[in-house]
């Protein structure tokens, strides 16, 4: 951390004050929550804008589609209906329909259930599998990852075991999975594709191999598609057309896919997402199930005992509102990737600046292929550890999180790419460039 008698670009007695308000026994363990207060405090000490990395808000319009949809859904007196615990019929068509045309998997409509968001189905999803099978306890996670998924199972007072996936791709990640799965304590096994913060992308062999361990373990996969097609390296664009998103649904039908209405379609707000479950797995009927709600089928808990018990259905408009996009993408009448390759833009010209000032790309290769530029991506600087980075950058108006918080053994920090105003590339890049002056790499 920068001494007192050194000028940092933000003033060292504001950023410390306002570090020590926090009360943390730990910065460098610091939420993403509580990265954004402390940056924003600071700002308004100092009325300096800080460029913040650190939370994963869309940073784009909402898409106009569904907010025409949403608004004649309203003006058409929805507000005072409940809305059915399944969803409306017209969201869970499009929703099959969406998943075949970009997927190319056949998923049965009564298997598409909407959520407040895919934060609420990864809720209910951990809840009920974790309850289905007494003798299996234990979340699997292929880090890294979003930290609030392993503060739900905190909630839930579930166990979870770790990995990351830096140095086990291709066979070696199924080696390191299987190690896992032996115990036959593993309910779940949760990755994000596109990876939440790496970027990482996990292939169809890799998917082939995880499904195919799901099944012989019986273990459930949750497929986290917060940022669906988002690998800009390939056009995934294209309804019912190849490439298709790379999915574990074609090879298990022990799996729920979780998509999100937040970043593809800029719809965070609304709190709209959708889970998806393998039909086989729908109508499977579990005897723990059974003997604490009195029915057996996964679904038939999931839906009408979990998220009733949890906030009795999903906002109405925003399903009409969900509906209407999945249609138009469907119909090829809205290229719903099209908007969000913004943030592909960005992560290229912030990975400039970064690199050209002495910071090194942490998750750099993607099974031979250089990382995509997307709505994350990862850095370190040499002589730092990421809690360490993480706190110095406040002092040159940058707030991000640390990696460790994402389950990474990796030292860095993750970048969010959604907040970046155009014009603050070159007040970003004056930030580093003093950065690196402040920490001339041969002197670490």
């Amino acid at each position: 951390m920068p001494n007192k008698e050194k000028k940092t670009p933000i003033d060292f007695a504001i950023v410390q004050n306002a570090i020590q308000s926090m009360h943390l026994p730990d910065f460098s363990r610091a939420t993403i929550r509580e990265i954004v207060t402390v940056s924003h405090l600071i700002e308004q000490k100092t009325g300096e804008k800080f460029v913040h990395m650190e939370m994963g808000v869309p940073g784009l319009p909402p898409e106009a589609i569904g907010v025409r949809a949403e608004i004649e859904a309203l003006q058409k007196g929805l507000a005072a209906k409940y809305p059915p615990l399944q969803g409306i019929e017209p969201l869970k068509k499009e929703t099959a329909r969406f998943i075949k045309a970009f997927i190319n998997t056949d998923v049965n409509s009564t298997c598409c259930i909407p959520t407040c968001g895919s934060m609420q189905g990864t809720f209910a999803s951990f809840l009920v599998s974790g309850q289905s099978n007494p003798e299996k306890d234990t979340v699997l996670f292929i880090d890294p990852g979003f930290p609030v998924q392993k503060d739900q199972l905190k909630v839930l007072g579930l166990k979870y075991e770790s990995f990351d996936m830096f140095d086990y791709r291709g066979p070696r990640l199924l080696e390191k999975l299987e190690s896992y799965l032996r115990s036959g304590k593993i309910c779940n096994i949760i990755y994000s594709n596109p990876n939440n913060p790496s970027w990482v992308c996990l292939t169809d062999s890799e998917l082939q191999g995880i499904g195919k361990l799901a099944t012989d373990y019986d273990a459930i996969v949750m497929e986290d598609l917060a940022y669906f097609g988002m690998d800009f390296r390939k056009d995934l664009s294209k309804p019912f057309c190849p490439p298709y998103q790379p999915s574990v649904s074609h090879y298990t039908d022990n799996y729920i896919l979780l998509i999100s209405g937040s970043k593809a379609f800029s719809y965070a707000g609304q709190r709209i997402g959708m889970s998806i479950i393998s039909e086989k797995l729908f109508h499977r009927s579990y005897p723990a199930l059974r003997d604490r709600y009195t029915i057996g089928e996964f679904g038939n808990v999931f839906q009408n005992r979990i998220l009733y018990t949890l906030s009795s259905g999903t906002a109405h408009s925003a399903q009409w509102a969900l509906a209407a996009m999945f249609k138009a993408a469907c119909d090829g009448a809205y290229n719903f990737l099209e908007a969000v390759h913004e943030y592909g833009r960005r992560a290229e010209k912030l990975k400039h600046i970064f690199c050209q000032n002495g910071f090194q790309i942490v998750y750099d290769n993607d099974m031979g292929e250089e990382i995509g530029n997307g709505f994350y991506f990862t850095v370190t600087y040499p002589g730092f550890s990421g809690g360490a980075l993480m706190t110095e950058l406040l002092f040159y108006g940058v707030s991000a999180i640390a990696l460790d918080t994402t389950g990474s053994r990796q030292q860095g920090i993750r970048v969010c790419t959604s907040f970046i105003d155009d014009d603050q590339y070159d007040v970003f890049a004056s930030r580093m460039q003093a950065f690196k002056q402040d920490h001339p790499v041969n002197n670490l």
